[in-house]
C-alpha cells in the first residue's frame, strides 16, 4: 500500500466512531423523548381507560381498552349537579384571567414605563405575595370573603385566586414591556397617543405572546384550585369541578366510584389539553421572546 492510499484510509476509523456516537446521540435522545412522552401522556391514558370500565373491570390492570362503555360519563353529566359544577369553573377561570390580565397590563404598563421612587419595591412587594402558601392566608382570606358578603359565592373565589395569579401575570409583562423599545412609545407621543391609547395600539399588539402564556398559566391555576374552592363554597349549586370531583360518592358511603371519578377528571382535563394544543405556538413565544429587540 502506498503512503497516499495509508493516509486515505487512516481517517475511516475515526469517521465510524463520529457515525456511532452521533447515532448513539440520537438513540438516547428518541429515547428521552419516548420516557418523558410515557411520563406525561401515561396518567390521562391510564384515566381514560379506566372510565371506560365497569364493575370488576375497575380493578383489573388493562394497558389496552378492553370496552368503550360510556356508561360512567352518562352518570357524571345527568345523575348529580356536575355540570353546573363545570359551567363554575369555566365562569370563574375566565372572570380571573380577565381581571388579572386587565390589572397586569396597566400595572405593568406604569411599572415598566413610568419612572418614579419605588418602582422596584413595589414590584418586589407585588411578588412577595404570592410566596405565601396558600394555607397561611387561608384565614385572613376567609375573614375577608365574610366581611365582604362573598361567602359560598363565585366571588369569593375570583377574589382569592386572584391574590395569586396577579402577581405572576404583573411580572411577566413587565418583564416584557420592559424589553420593548422606547422608541416605540417615543413617536406615540409625538403623534399626540394618550397613555391609554400608547397601551392600546402600541403595547397590546405586541404583548399578545405573554398575554397568552400568563392568561394560559392563571386559567389552569384557577382551573385546578381546591383549597379556597373548599373553604369558601359549601353548596353544591356554587362548587368547582375539583371539589365536585373529590366529592363524588357511590351508592353506598363505602364505595368509592372510581369509574365516575376517572371520567369527570377526563372531562375536566381535557379543555386545558386542547387549549394548550391550540396557543401552543403563543405560548412558546410568550416564554422565549422579551418582546420587539431594537
Amino acid at each position: 500500500m502506498t503512503g497516499s492510499a495509508r493516509r486515505a484510509a487512516a481517517p475511516r476509523p475515526n469517521l465510524a466512531l463520529r457515525r456511532a456516537t452521533k447515532a448513539a446521540k440520537a438513540v438516547g435522545f428518541w429515547a428521552l423523548v419516548v420516557f418523558i412522552v410515557l411520563f406525561s401522556v401515561f396518567p390521562f391514558y391510564y384515566a381514560i381507560l379506566t372510565s371506560l370500565e365497569q364493575g370488576s373491570a375497575l380493578f383489573e390492570v388493562n394497558y389496552l381498552p378492553s370496552t368503550l362503555d360510556l356508561g360512567n360519563y352518562v352518570d357524571v353529566l345527568t345523575k348529580g349537579p356536575f355540570p353546573l359544577n363545570f359551567l363554575n369553573s369555566v365562569m370563574v377561570a375566565v372572570a380571573v384571567v380577565a381581571i388579572s390580565l386587565f390589572l397586569a397590563v396597566t400595572a405593568a404598563f406604569a411599572l415598566s414605563r413610568v419612572r418614579f421612587r419605588g418602582r422596584g419595591l413595589l414590584l418586589l412587594t407585588i411578588l412577595s405575595v404570592s410566596m405565601f402558601p396558600q394555607i397561611a392566608v387561608l384565614a385572613g382570606l376567609f375573614e375577608m370573603v365574610r366581611a365582604f358578603g362573598l361567602y359560598n359565592s363565585l366571588g369569593s373565589l375570583i377574589l382569592s385566586y386572584m391574590i395569586f395569579t396577579l402577581p405572576f401575570t404583573v411580572w411577566v409583562l413587565t418583564t416584557f414591556m420592559r424589553d420593548m423599545p422606547a422608541e416605540l412609545e417615543e413617536a406615540a407621543i409625538v403623534d399626540g397617543a394618550t397613555p391609554f391609547q400608547i397601551v392600546r395600539r402600541v403595547f397590546l399588539p405586541l404583548l399578545w405572546p405573554a398575554m397568552v402564556t400568563t392568561g394560559l398559566l392563571a386559567f389552569i391555576q384557577a382551573w385546578n384550585e381546591f383549597l379556597f374552592a373548599l373553604t369558601f363554597v359549601s353548596s353544591n349549586d356554587t362548587r368547582t369541578v375539583p371539589v365536585a370531583i373529590a366529592l363524588l360518592s357511590g351508592s353506598s358511603g363505602k364505595e368509592v366510584p372510581w369509574g365516575e371519578i376517572m371520567a369527570a377528571s377526563v372531562i375536566v382535563t381535557a379543555p386545558l389539553v386542547i387549549m394548550v394544543l391550540i396557543f401552543q405556538r403563543k405560548i412558546v413565544a410568550g416564554l422565549t421572546a422579551g418582546g420587539v429587540k431594537g
